[in-house]
C-alpha cells in the first residue's frame, strides 16, 4: 500500500488520501500511460510535504513573525540581577532583538550571552555616543534591574537615596525615546521606584498607568517554594497569589486561596514571615556579596515572558505593582494584585477576593507602610525633578 501524510507532530501537514497498490494495477491497465502519471504525482506530493514539514519545524525552531518579534531592554545588564535576566531573555524565543544598557561592562555581557545559540540579536550598549538611546528606540519592554544591592543590615528603604536617582534619571530616558514600551522596575524600593518613574512620565506627558509594573514576582515564586517545602509538594503546583507590595509586611501571601487554606497557627506565622522576608535569608547566606540575584532574574524573565505573550494576543494573570484603584480612596495610588495582562498592558486590575481574618490583619498592616513608602518616590521627584 502506499500511504502518503504527514506526521501528525507536524501542526499544519494535511492527511492526504493513499493509494493502494491495487487501484494503481488496475489503473495502469485501463489507462496504461496513467502508472507514470500517478508516480509523477505521488512523488511530486511527497516532496511538497517535505517542503512543509521541513519549513514548519524550522519556523518553530528559528523564526519568528511580526507577532512574535519583539525587543527588550535591560537597564542596569552587568549587574547580579542583570547578566543572568539577560541571558534567561536570550533564550525567550519571543525575544528577537535585546539591547543590554550600563555604565560599563555592557558590550561584555552581550558578546558573551551573544554565544547562545538562540535566534536573537544580542548588542551592548554604554553611555557614550547616545547608547542608552540606541538601547531604548523601539524597545517593546524596558527592564530596570540597575541600582545597587542590598547589603547585611540594609533594608530595601536603605537603598532609597542611591537608587531613587538612578531610576529617575533612567525613566526620563525611557520617557524621551520608549515612551509606549511596558516599563519593568526591578530596582529597590520598589515600593517607592515606581512611583518615580511614574511622576517621571507625568512630567514628560507620557504616563501610561497600564504600562508600567512593579515585579513582584520573586514574591509569588518563594510562596510557591516554600509552602510546597511546608507539604512536601511540587512548587510548580502550588500556585500562590501574593498582593500589597514588595518589602516586608507590605508582602501579604494570600494562603487562604492556595491549595493549602488548612495552614494555621504557628505554621501559618513562620510561613508568612518567611515568605515577606525571604530577601533576608539571601542577604545573609551571601555575607555581604548580594543581594537575591539569580531567583530575582528568573522572577523577572518570567513576568517578562508574561508581558511578550500578552503582546502576542494571549492573556496572562499575574500579581504585580501596578497603578491601583483597589484602595486609592485610602491614599495608597499602587498595589501588588493579580492583574490581566494583554495588548495594552494592564487591562484588568482584580480585588483580592475572599481573605482569611488572618490576612486581613496583613493587608491592614501592610497599607500603613506601602503608603509612606509611595510617598516617599513621588515627594523625591518633586524635590528632585
Amino acid at each position: 500500500m502506499w500511504l502518503v501524510r504527514a506526521s501528525s507532530a507536524l501542526s499544519g501537514a494535511r492527511v492526504l488520501p493513499f493509494i493502494s497498490t491495487s487501484s494503481f494495477s488496475s489503473l495502469s491497465r485501463s489507462h496504461p500511460s496513467s502508472s507514470s502519471l500517478v508516480l509523477h504525482l505521488i512523488v511530486y506530493t511527497m516532496v511538497l510535504l517535505t517542503r512543509s514539514a521541513f519549513s514548519t519545524v524550522q519556523r518553530r525552531a528559528f523564526s519568528s513573525t511580526s507577532a512574535t518579534a519583539y525587543k527588550v531592554a535591560v537597564l542596569g545588564a552587568a549587574g547580579g540581577i542583570g547578566q543572568p535576566l539577560s541571558l534567561l531573555l536570550k533564550l525567550n524565543d519571543k525575544v528577537t532583538d535585546l539591547a543590554l544598557y550600563d555604565l560599563r561592562g555592557a558590550p561584555g555581557v552581550a558578546a558573551d550571552v551573544s554565544h547562545v545559540p538562540a535566534n536573537s540579536t544580542v548588542t551592548g550598549y554604554l553611555p557614550d555616543n547616545g547608547g542608552l538611546e540606541k538601547a531604548l528606540t523601539g524597545a517593546d519592554v524596558v527592564v530596570i534591574p540597575a541600582g545597587i544591592p542590598r547589603k547585611p543590615g540594609m533594608t530595601r528603604d536603605d537603598l532609597f537615596n542611591t537608587n531613587a536617582s538612578i531610576v529617575r534619571d533612567l525613566a526620563k530616558a525611557v520617557a524621551d525615546y520608549a515612551p509606549k514600551a511596558f516599563t519593568c522596575i526591578i530596582s529597590n524600593p520598589v515600593n517607592s521606584t515606581v512611583p518615580i518613574v511614574s511622576e517621571v512620565f507625568k512630567s514628560k506627558g507620557v504616563y501610561d498607568p497600564k504600562r508600567l509594573f512593579g515585579v513582584t514576582t520573586l514574591d509569588v515564586l518563594r510562596a510557591s517554594r516554600f509552602i510546597s517545602q511546608v507539604k512536601g509538594t511540587k512548587p510548580e503546583d502550588e500556585p500562590v497569589t501574593v498582593v500589597g507590595g514588595h518589602s516586608g509586611v507590605t508582602i501579604v501571601p494570600l494562603i487562604s486561596q492556595s491549595n493549602h487554606p488548612d495552614i494555621s497557627g504557628e505554621t501559618l506565622d513562620a510561613l508568612t514571615h518567611r515568605i515577606q522576608f525571604g530577601g533576608d535569608e539571601v542577604v545573609k547566606a551571601k555575607d555581604g556579596a548580594g543581594s537575591a540575584t539569580l531567583s530575582m532574574a528568573q522572577a523577572a524573565a518570567r513576568f517578562t515572558n508574561s508581558l511578550l505573550s500578552s503582546l502576542s494576543g494571549t492573556p496572562v494573570t499575574e500579581p504585580t505593582f501596578v497603578d491601583s484603584p483597589l484602595f486609592k480612596s485610602e491614599g495608597i495610588e499602587f498595589f501588588a494584585s493579580k492583574v490581566t495582562l494583554g495588548p495594552s498592558g494592564a487591562e484588568t486590575i482584580h480585588d483580592l477576593g475572599s481573605i482569611s481574618p488572618y490576612e486581613e490583619k496583613l493587608v491592614e498592616a501592610c497599607k500603613v507602610d506601602l503608603k509612606k513608602n509611595i510617598a516617599k518616590g513621588i515627594t523625591f521627584v518633586k524635590e528632585n525633578p
